[in-house]
């Protein structure tokens, strides 16, 4: 069952075509990746689904339900959570204060609450931070939950980035080239924990350049190139595709 379908997107700004008529369909807990060269639509895709973005035309259904143009606050509460290509971080946070942004859309305690702190504002906030330790613990930072996250390694705030994301509950995980900057055992060791999100039932759509990445983890791939879509289909078909070869990996190869 398709837990996401994109829907003719038309995206401009001015007088540029940054998502031109793009359809695809993302099967409930599967990978899939969406490749192209830099320009390719790529992030303006990510931003149109998260509602950063609103569409000149198209639509974008999760789970049946139509979220075009919705806020992004909503769409977080519905499902949909992201990581970004630059990392957004409180840099001056503790970890687990980082972590604890992304529980906050599932907290129920008003402003009242959480002045008096009553005892159900305490119960929240104890389950709160449980969820924000199991969520480091899961991507391998809980030992660093005190520390700042700007005092994190590049690859680590990348992971942290993940693990806000998740702490969010997420059916839908959106993973903006999560293996930027890393180098090749934090891009080995990302693959068994994109792996394990995918074994707690969260379907997973990412960006990626690191093409032994996408090869191996995804069970589907949509190419852009020049806000278009010029090819879908299982990795083994994508690699041989003439098309892509000459746009994205390169005629020669």
């Amino acid at each position: 069952m398709s837990l996401l379908c994109l829907q003719n997107l038309l995206k401009t700004f001015g007088g540029l075509v940054a998502v031109a008529g793009v359809s695809f369909d993302v099967e409930e807990n599967s990978i899939v990746g969406l490749i192209g060269p830099n320009g390719a639509g790529k992030t303006t895709v990510f931003n149109i689904i998260t509602g950063n973005y609103r569409p000149d035309t198209g639509e974008v259904l999760f789970d049946r339900q139509d979220i075009t143009g919705k806020p992004p606050h909503a769409i977080v509460s519905l499902g949909i959570a992201r990581t970004f290509q630059n990392i957004r971080l409180f840099q001056n946070m503790s970890v687990l204060e980082n972590v604890l942004a992304g529980c906050h859309c599932r907290m129920k305690a008003g402003l009242f609450a959480s002045m008096f702190r009553p005892p159900s504002q305490r119960r929240e906030e104890r389950k709160a931070v449980e969820r924000g330790m199991k969520e480091l613990a899961f991507v391998g930072l809980d030992a660093q939950y005190n520390n700042l996250a700007g005092n994190l390694s590049y690859g680590n705030q990348r992971l942290l980035e993940i693990a806000r994301a998740l702490a969010s509950d997420p059916r839908f995980l959106i993973l903006d080239e999560p293996a930027g900057g890393m180098n090749d055992q934090e891009t080995a060791d990302l693959m068994d924990l994109i792996r394990a999100i995918q074994k707690r039932g969260i379907t997973i759509l990412l960006i990626e350049h690191d093409m032994n990445l996408v090869m191996r983890i995804c069970q589907h791939l949509v190419v852009l190139e020049y806000g278009a879509m010029i090819a879908e289909g299982p990795p083994e078909e994508i690699k041989k595709n003439p098309q892509v070869i000459e746009a994205y990996l390169g005629a020669e190869d």
